[in-house]
Order: structure tokens, then sequence, then C-alpha cells
């Protein structure tokens, strides 16, 4: 796995960051908290790169059983203070559901959910005068652990270049909040949902091998790699089926 310097990778987003949003004249940046790592770090990033006065965190819950994550997203909020706004999505969710498609799966509801959030957080960010900060992480990304639409969308990626273990290394660096680095990441998009569950790999492992394919160049598994051969075609088809999903929808070209 590679090693980077923390407190010089911390400094080079701060900037650009800055850089990013003097380019686009913003100052102000709005994100999804969901009491989540990645959110958390992301925010305190923000927060150091355009000062804690311009940015604000919406908290967009949908399971009652969310009120931890809630208290979460508020207590990063107030950590590294920031602005922050709590909207439940349930209400405007669960009638279309109700009312369309009452058979749809966790799945189904899940990504609905991810773009509802995607849906207030742009609106906000007009009301604003904001950008839309995303959240993502490097291994998710690659695997495409997100919502097409959801919650990939965004103006800037700023922990996007980053695997999810390294972002758990900033987290503790920054000092974040410990409830929010210990706790199991899940998107909380059904109930007790965590996501190395979903994604049927631990994320150590499955940075591991995202590195060895991705930067590596290793195409093929062998006893020597310190892990399985399972593991390894796991993470191989999870990035190969989902390729489509980080780029731009294509389009033909003029025939004439």
């Amino acid at each position: 796995m590679r090693t980077i310097n923390l407190e010089k990778e911390i400094a080079h987003i701060v900037e650009y960051i800055q850089s990013y949003f003097q380019k686009a004249g913003f100052s102000k940046a709005i994100l999804g908290l969901s009491g989540g790592l990645d959110s958390a770090v992301s925010a305190a990033l923000a927060a150091k790169a355009l000062g804690g006065e311009n940015v604000t965190g919406f908290i967009m819950p949908y399971f009652e059983h969310s009120r931890l994550a809630v208290a979460h997203a508020t207590e990063l909020a107030l950590d590294i203070g920031i602005k922050y706004e709590t909207i439940w999505i349930n209400t405007w969710v669960d009638p279309y559901f109700e009312a369309h498609a009452k058979d749809a799966n966790a799945l189904r509801k899940g990504n609905w959910m991810a773009r509802a959030r995607m849906c207030v957080l742009y609106d906000k960010s007009v009301e604003q005068k904001a950008l839309v900060v995303g959240t993502g992480n490097r291994s998710e990304l690659l695997v495409g652990y997100f919502t097409q639409w959801g919650d990939s969308a965004c103006a800037l990626e700023p922990i996007g270049h980053l695997y999810k273990t390294e972002v758990k290394a900033i987290a503790r660096l920054l000092e974040l909040p410990k409830s929010i680095i210990d706790k199991a990441p899940t998107a909380d998009l059904w109930e007790n949902q965590t996501d190395e569950e979903e994604l049927g790999i631990d994320y150590p492992v499955l940075d591991q091998i995202l590195y060895d394919i991705s930067e590596q160049g290793i195409e093929e598994w062998s006893d020597s790699l310190p892990y399985s051969r399972a593991e390894f075609e796991l993470v191989e088809r999870l990035v190969k089926r989902s390729k489509f999903k980080l780029s731009m929808p294509p389009m033909p070209e003029l025939s004439c």
C-alpha cells in the first residue's frame, strides 16, 4: 500500500479547494453531512480552506434509527465550527413509493434517497450561492459504490484521490470526533446497512487490491499477494462493472 505524507496532503487539499473556489468565483460551500467519516473529513478540509463561516453541512436523515447519525453529524459541525441544518427527507420520499412503487426493494429506495439528498444540496447551493462539495473517496469511486447522479453529483471531490484507509488516517490527524472515526462505515440507505457487508470485503483489503490493480498494474492474482484469489476477483469484477459510472454520458460523433 502506498505511503503518503498526511500533513502535506492536508495542506495540498486545502490549497486545491481554495484555488478551485477562487477560479470558479465562489466563496461558500455546502455538503451533505451523514455523520460518517468521509463527509466529516470533507467538511473539515473545506472549513480549513474557506473558513467555517462559509461552509454549511446539511444533515438529511430518512430512518428513525438515523438519530444517532444525526447526533454524530451535529457533533462534527460544532467541533469544526461550520453551520448546519437538518432536513428529514422521508416526508417526500415516502409519498412516491406509496403511490408509484410499493414493491420497490431496498436498493431502489436507497438510490432514490441519495438523489433526493442531492436535490436538496443543489437547491440550497442556489439559495446560498455556494458550490456543492463531494464526499466520495477513491476506494468507493473505483468500485462504483455510489449512486450515479446522487451522492456522486458535486462540483469537486476533495478526497476523491484518497483510499478509505487514508481518509481515516487524515481524520485522526485532524482530531475529528472519535465517535465518527471508530463507527462502522455506512451509507445509511436502509436499516442496519454497512458498507463492508454490502461490498463483501473489508476496506483495508479492498484498498490494497485497488492499489495493486490501479497503481501497480497487477492484472492476475498470485499466491504471493497478501489476499485471496476470491477477494482479488471480487474487486476486479466491481471495478469492471462500474467503469461506466465514472464517465460522462457518451454521445455519437457526427456521421458526416
